[in-house]
């Protein structure tokens, strides 16, 4: 991943060096080339990375998780046209339409959420649990991750704390025509929290992470035990 982003600055910056302007779109670089060769080997690339990898990392792991909320009524190829048809309506082309829409708005949002989900499951696994699963246990109802109902309450109040600081101050920036590029405010939607908007990833694993090892600290013992009892 570090690989993939330091490319990608260099090939925007070089684009503002040979057309005088950063092009962040490989397509919109790619459309520029007055190679056919180059053209059509670029085009190629496009279709084998929107085919191996788009498909893949976004109508995959939707579809199984659709297919999981209500196994009875949706199975695998249904969770897949259920994604596809979320897609379009969620109008993709007006999300990449400019890069502060696509950049500081969707990616962070999306970001700042992930960072928190990601700061739970690090707190749950590596410091509550110190790597230690029953799996039996996790596919069965009653069993010591339960929890409250079938909710860790723990979990929920650290997402919504960490998602609340990731994203609270999210904001729109202006455009080149000096239009707002996104529907949030510019000042930020909570202003005191629009200094963390930048950093929503690291502030949203930081803080659910944190806050999750907290609330967990008087169940840690029962966690590790090989006789504990379901999560309160």
């Amino acid at each position: 991943m570090t690989a993939f982003v330091l490319l990608s600055v260099l090939v925007t910056s070089g684009s503002q060096a040979v057309y005088g302007v950063p092009i962040w779109s490989p397509v919109d670089l790619v459309a520029k080339t007055d190679n056919v060769f180059g053209l059509l080997f670029a085009l190629l690339t496009v279709l084998v990375a929107t085919i191996s990898v788009n498909i893949a990392a976004n109508v995959v792991s939707p579809a199984y998780d659709l297919a999981n909320l209500a196994p009875k009524h949706i199975n695998f190829r249904r969770g897949a046209l259920i994604t596809g048809v979320v897609g379009v309506l969620i109008f993709p082309w007006k999300l990449t339409s400019t890069p502060e829409l696509y950049i500081f708005t969707w990616l962070g949002v999306v970001g700042g959420l992930l960072g928190t989900v990601a700061g739970i499951l690090i707190a749950d696994y590596w410091v509550v649990r110190r790597t230690v699963l029953d799996v039996a246990d996790l596919y069965r109802p009653g069993g010591r991750y339960w929890y409250t109902g079938g909710w860790n309450w723990r979990a929920v109040a650290a997402f919504l704390v960490g998602g609340l600081l990731a994203i609270g101050g999210s904001y729109s920036t202006l455009d080149d025509k000096g239009a707002k590029a996104g529907p949030f405010p510019t000042d930020g939607l909570i202003p005191f929290l629009k200094p963390l908007a930048d950093y929503g990833w690291a502030v949203g694993l930081g803080s659910a992470l944190l806050l999750y090892v907290v609330l967990s600290a008087g169940t840690r013992r029962q966690s590790l035990g090989p006789g504990s009892q379901p999560g309160a």
